[in-house]
C-alpha cells in the first residue's frame, strides 16, 4: 500500500526572517494571517513538529487537533539557539563554515545534519503501509531532511534544498521507494 506524506513548512516568523537558530519564538497574529487564508490538504492523520511555529501554523490552517511528533523537531542548534547566523559568522567564521560544509559537524551541544537525516529517515521509514494520507507541519530543515532521505541524496545536498513557508512537499511510496512532488502552494480557503 502507498503511503502519502505531505510536509507543510510553517508560516514565516521572526526567527526565519532574521536567520536565527531555532529559539522557538511564537508567531504573531500578522505572521499567522497568511496561513489563516489557506486550506490544508485533506489527510487521514495530522501531525506537527513540536515548535510553537509549527503548532501555531497547524492551528491557523484549521488543524487544531494535530498530534505533536517529536521526530519532526527542528535541527538542534545547541548553544547557537536564538543567535543570528550573521552574528555567528562574525564571531565564529570557521565553525559556521564547517557547519555549512560538513554534514557531520554539530554546533556545541547541538545536532549535526547527518543525525537529523537519520532521525527523520527513521520516522519516515517506520510509517505503516496503512497510514493513508499523512499531513505534517514541519520545520524547513525537517522537510529538507525528508527529501534527502527519500531520494537517497548525499547528506551535503541538504544545504542545496529550500522549503518555502506555507508550501507542501509531498512524498508517496514507502521505505526505500519514494516519489517526490516539491513545494506545491496551499490552496486559498473557500469562504463559508
Amino acid at each position: 500500500m502507498t503511503v502519502r506524506v505531505m510536509l507543510v513548512a510553517p508560516a514565516l516568523g521572526t526567527e526565519l526572517r532574521e536567520a536565527r537558530f531555532g529559539g522557538d519564538l511564537p508567531l504573531t497574529d500578522a505572521e499567522l494571517a497568511p496561513a489563516r487564508a489557506l486550506a490544508a490538504p485533506r489527510a487521514d492523520l495530522v501531525l506537527t513538529g513540536p515548535s510553537a511555529r509549527c503548532r501555531q501554523t497547524a492551528g491557523a490552517l484549521g488543524l487544531p487537533g494535530a498530534r505533536v511528533e517529536a521526530a519532526l523537531g527542528d535541527l538542534d542548534a545547541g548553544s547557537w539557539r536564538g543567535r543570528r547566523l550573521t552574528e555567528l559568522a562574525a564571531s565564529a567564521p570557521q565553525s559556521i563554515s564547517a557547519w555549512l560544509s560538513d554534514p557531520d559537524f554539530a554546533p556545541p551541544g547541538g545536532e549535526c545534519v547527518t543525525a537529523l537525516l537519520a532521525r527523520v529517515g527513521t520516522w519516515l521509514d517506520a510509517l505503516p503501509a496503512d497510514a493513508g494520507r499523512l499531513l505534517a507541519v514541519a520545520e524547513p530543515a525537517v522537510v529538507r531532511a525528508a527529501v534527502v532521505h527519500a531520494l537517497a541524496l548525499p547528506p551535503a545536498a541538504f544545504w542545496r534544498l529550500d522549503a518555502a513557508p506555507l508550501t507542501a512537499t509531498s512524498l508517496s511510496g514507502r521505505a526505500a521507494r519514494w516519489n517526490l512532488r516539491c513545494g506545491a502552494p496551499l490552496t486559498p480557503r473557500q469562504p463559508t
